[in-house]
């Protein structure tokens, strides 16, 4: 039996009011060598109903008057309850089942029947204590990691080191029985995982630094086929969806018929390059399309004569400048024959990157359709100059050809990259992990492996308010994620997402995350956000979020019976992320020295 500090006097639905007992107002009683914490907001409670014991949480206090006479009164300590559960057979049951009945005796609960509440800690999982009751809180780790998470804060609440400290627990304690079934890439915006946190880097752990303003960063690579993607093509171009992205299907599907052949570019790109000089209706654009070929193919010859070419409007005729020798067309045309032929059965694409040949597919694959008739260059000239926009970023941080190397955890930093790239390279990586991954485990159910991604600060990839970008690259950057974390689950494949502004994600996303570490959130429509998302969180620990000390979330989901207040142990320095606050102190103080 435990200490009994009073009755029911009230139960209006699931709202229970209990009359205090004069001697229950201490802080901490001992009782048979056991410690109880006194009566206070969010203690649990056991209220005794016949022989079952439900267990309630304090929601508030107060105090009733009662008048013994005219002249003299008393007060009653009352507290307000609420049922979050019940012991069947001495094991917690979380949900309302049963409710009290007046008169009733409430009791005090031990620290040993609080943690039996919450699950036993593992000592190897422990991530930090329980605020009110000061207990400590372990992962439950098998029910934790096959779920999408979510981790949300304002900036300097300690999100950061709260998903830094349940991987790196993880890794701590089941490093040797993940790796080879289970993979993890973190997508860092702000370069904050690429020292010794999470994993020390070496064996299990790769790094890439991408760097667009230098060429200093490391490159990531990206197989063909992620690559050679039209759909990809079509959103990284912003292409139109009547001219230009079936102008780009056209030069995917060409390089996939004949790639088996050889020499095909090359003679696709001769062949092409000499029925625009030969034709008999030539065009005016003909001539800056061979000089960009003619460029991208090393050709500095067939560069200098089609810079003699010049463009007769009256004639509607190239002529070589400063004479009268006019290329009119046909087989036998002596002004092609004399000064181009050789040039043009000169021309070799062996050896190109794959950006230059995508470059070169483009130009080429434009010339055929304008000679063809097929389209108005005026439509394609615009995609042409955002490739050639995009082309040289892409260039810095992508490697085409191998697959990445399958280590335990990749970290993928792009504190050094332009926006665009911010936006691009998310999009890509997840629509390559996800398409490798799913064909990997179609087969087997459930699947063998799992693969888990995880996006800091994921409000930079999965907004809906931006409006730097077209609603069509929107549209298909929120449509890749809102399937991977619909569908992703079935076949081992899970989201990790960090953000300062949940609100700011789409909604799609946010209802499907299964369990939420929520730090200090102070703007409105976070938190409405919050209210309309998590059927798990209760009213109090609601009310609490705008006020959490630095390092403390509400932890609720799926994977836990009930919400949680839960301060997160801070991890050694070495093995924090990058994100502490600017000391001003001992900053300005140096400056003063100096």
């Amino acid at each position: 039996m435990s200490i009994a500090i009073g009755e029911v006097v009230s139960v209006k639905g699931v709202s229970i009011v209990l009359d205090l007992y004069e001697e229950s107002n201490k802080e901490t009683l001992f009782y048979n060598g056991e410690k109880f914490n006194g009566v206070s907001i969010q203690e649990h409670i056991l209220i005794r109903r016949g022989f079952k014991d439900i267990v309630a949480i304090v929601q508030g206090e107060y105090l009733d008057e009662r008048f013994k006479s005219e002249d003299e009164k008393s007060y009653i300590r009352k507290i307000e309850l609420k049922p979050i559960g019940f012991y069947d057979h001495k094991k917690f049951q979380e949900g309302i089942k049963h409710l009290p009945m007046i008169r009733d005796i409430a009791y005090l609960m031990s620290e040993d029947q609080v943690r039996g509440i919450y699950g036993e800690a593992e000592q190897e999982f422990v991530v930090g204590n329980i605020v009110k009751e000061d207990l400590p809180i372990s992962l439950p780790w098998s029910k934790l990691f096959n779920t999408h998470l979510g981790v949300f804060g304002n900036t300097g609440s300690g999100k950061s080191n709260t998903l830094t400290n349940l991987y790196t627990t993880l890794f701590t304690n089941k490093r040797d029985q993940i790796n080879g079934k289970s993979q993890f890439v973190v997508i860092d915006f702000n370069g904050e995982y690429t020292k010794h946190q999470l994993i020390e880097r070496g064996e299990l752990k790769s790094v890439y630094e991408l760097d667009t303003k230098g060429n200093e960063g490391d490159k990531f690579p990206l197989s063909e086929a992620a690559f050679w993607d039209v759909e990809v093509f079509s959103i990284l171009f912003k292409a139109t969806e009547n001219t230009q992205s079936p102008f780009l299907k056209r030069v995917v599907t060409g390089r996939e018929r004949f790639r088996e052949q050889p020499n095909s570019l090359t003679n696709y790109t001769v062949k092409t390059v000499e029925r625009a000089l030969t034709s008999t209706s030539p065009k005016k654009e003909f001539i800056e399309i061979i000089r960009e070929v003619s460029k991208i193919v090393g050709n500095e010859d067939l560069a200098n004569r089609i810079e003699q070419l010049s463009w007769h409007g009256v004639q509607s005729k190239f002529y070589i400048t400063g004479t009268q020798r006019f290329l009119n067309g046909g087989d036998n045309d002596p002004v092609y024959i004399n000064e181009f032929r050789q040039h043009v059965t000169a021309i070799q694409s062996n050896g190109l990157t794959p950006f230059d040949e995508l470059r070169l597919r483009i130009n080429v694959q434009l010339l055929a359709d304008l000679i063809g008739g097929f389209v108005q260059f005026e439509h394609i000239q615009p995609l042409l100059k955002r490739i050639e926009s995009s082309m040289g970023s892409m260039k810095k941080v992508f490697e085409v050809g191998e697959d990445p190397v399958k280590k335990l955890l990749s970290v993928i930093s792009l504190r050094k990259t332009n926006q665009e790239m911010k936006k691009v390279i998310p999009l890509l990586l997840a629509k390559y992990y996800y398409g490798v991954h799913k064909d990997d485990v179609i087969e087997t159910s459930p699947p063998n492996k799992t693969f888990h991604l995880i996006i800091d600060e994921a409000h930079n990839v999965l907004s809906m308010q931006s409006n730097r970008e077209s609603e069509s690259w929107k549209d298909y950057r929120l449509e890749l994620f809102e399937e991977i974390i619909k569908e992703g689950r079935k076949f081992g494949f899970y989201l990790t997402l960090s953000s300062q502004r949940p609100a700011d994600i789409s909604p799609t996303i946010m209802s499907q995350i299964h369990n939420f570490f929520i730090h200090r959130l102070v703007n409105d429509r976070d938190l409405m956000l919050l209210d309309n998302t998590i059927s798990s969180l209760d009213s109090l620990s609601r009310s609490m979020i705008p006020n959490l000390a630095k390092g403390c979330a509400v932890i609720t989901g799926t994977s836990f019976d009930l919400p949680m207040v839960v301060q997160f142990n801070k991890l050694k320095k070495d093995h924090q992320p990058d994100s502490d606050d600017v000391n001003l102190k001992a900053l300005w103080a140096k400056s003063e020295d100096s």
